[in-house]
């Protein structure tokens, strides 16, 4: 019977050992040992040797390597190394994660993970700030705190985010809402694997070929979803959402109707079926983030949709399901999250407490005044 006892005191000892800060070195030890831990540890991950995923986790997560290869924003060989090695992590818990119930060893690793998350985001928040999109293509939609924790960085140098529950906040007026956010993000290169980036980038700067939007569902959907569990592609609608509203926050359009990109969100919604929408929104959801020009931009687009959706209730229905699913689960919140939900509740332009899916059965009511108190609101 495999034991990976001996091998986790092997591998902690050389940790211990050889990240010894050396004064020889520029930067006190050396940035090619920690890679090179990276890399066996990579090699190692629990996809590839299930018997060591404990202890692998927890030389992962050791104080003898997550600072020596995150301390430095400039080296970005070993951001990408913890990356890579977070991912591994992710896959190899996603069957797990994605199933309704988790076993009990499955779920003390999956403590395991929360506890690791959370001291980077506790410790290095810049981290899941640049990495944000990679990582959430690989949390999925059910472990909706699991997101929440990557979603709910933003940089050191703000200090302190703005109060949400100010009754005072001015969003469109806030330092830095008018900064794109930096990120280390793959969305451009998932577009121009599948080749639509041109047809995307065409599209936004001229509107044409005017067939487009005909066409826009194709672009989402699975080439072969025999063996899918979905039939929609959700890296690509993922992408085609982070950077078509990359494009259209960054352009001098005054009037956010007239805007190339809100045709095609507002196509999507329309066109797809419930599982689409939803697929489509959560992409929306997790742009909502700290205060920066993407969070401003897909807060309005998300309440732009809810207010023209008009009479059509099933889709204000769902867009208010992936808001609050985001809040009903333990804190922390995404700061762009709680600021979007509140205009929704408070703002006399959506009517919110008067559609019957807030009224519909007592349980549900009670749910939303909960939330709606959460947020230092008072239904109407």
């Amino acid at each position: 019977m495999f034991s990976p006892k001996p091998y986790f005191r092997i591998f902690v000892s050389l940790m211990e050992d050889l990240t010894i800060p050396d004064p020889a070195l520029v930067g006190g030890s050396s940035t090619e040992v920690i890679l090179q831990f990276a890399n066996a540890l990579h090699a190692i991950r629990p996809q590839i040797v299930p018997g060591f995923a404990f202890a692998w986790l927890e030389l992962v997560s050791h104080r003898s390597f997550v600072p020596k290869l995150l301390i430095s924003r400039k080296q970005m060989k070993c951001w990408n190394s913890m990356h890579v090695l977070i991912v591994d992590l992710l896959q190899y818990m996603e069957p797990y994660l994605s199933g309704a119930d988790l076993s009990d060893s499955a779920g003390i690793m999956y403590k395991g993970l929360l506890r690791f998350m959370m001291l980077l985001l506790h410790d290095f928040p810049e981290f899941f700030c640049d990495y944000h999109f990679n990582l959430c293509e690989y949390i999925p939609n059910t472990s909706i705190q699991l997101r929440n924790l990557v979603l709910s960085a933003f940089p050191r140098n703000m200090m302190r985010l703005p109060d949400p529950f100010s009754s005072n906040l001015k969003v469109d007026s806030l330092p830095g809402i008018n900064q794109p956010p930096i990120m280390l993000s793959s969305h451009v290169q998932i577009l121009e694997k599948f080749g639509f980036l041109e047809d995307i980038k065409k599209y936004l700067k001229t509107r044409a070929p005017a067939t487009f939007l005909d066409s826009i569902l194709d672009l989402v959907l699975l080439r072969d979803a025999k063996n899918s569990t979905t039939r929609y592609n959700v890296p690509i609608m993922n992408a085609l959402v982070l950077y078509t509203g990359s494009v259209a926050s960054s352009s001098n359009s005054a009037s956010v109707e007239r805007q190339a990109s809100v045709a095609m969100f507002d196509k999507l919604l329309k066109e797809l079926d419930t599982e689409g929408r939803y697929l489509f929104l959560n992409g929306i959801a997790n742009q909502l983030r700290y205060p920066n020009l993407h969070t401003y931009y897909f807060s309005c687009i998300l309440l732009y949709l809810f207010a023209e959706a008009g009479r059509d209730v099933k889709l204000k229905e769902q867009i208010t399901r992936v808001l609050l699913e985001r809040l009903i689960v333990h804190r922390p919140h995404p700061w762009g999250l709680l600021i979007t939900f509140i205009e929704l509740i408070k703002n006399q332009r959506y009517q919110f407490w008067s559609h019957e899916f807030t009224q519909c059965h007592p349980d549900i009511k009670r749910l939303f005044e909960s939330v709606a108190a959460s947020c230092m609101i008072k239904p109407r």
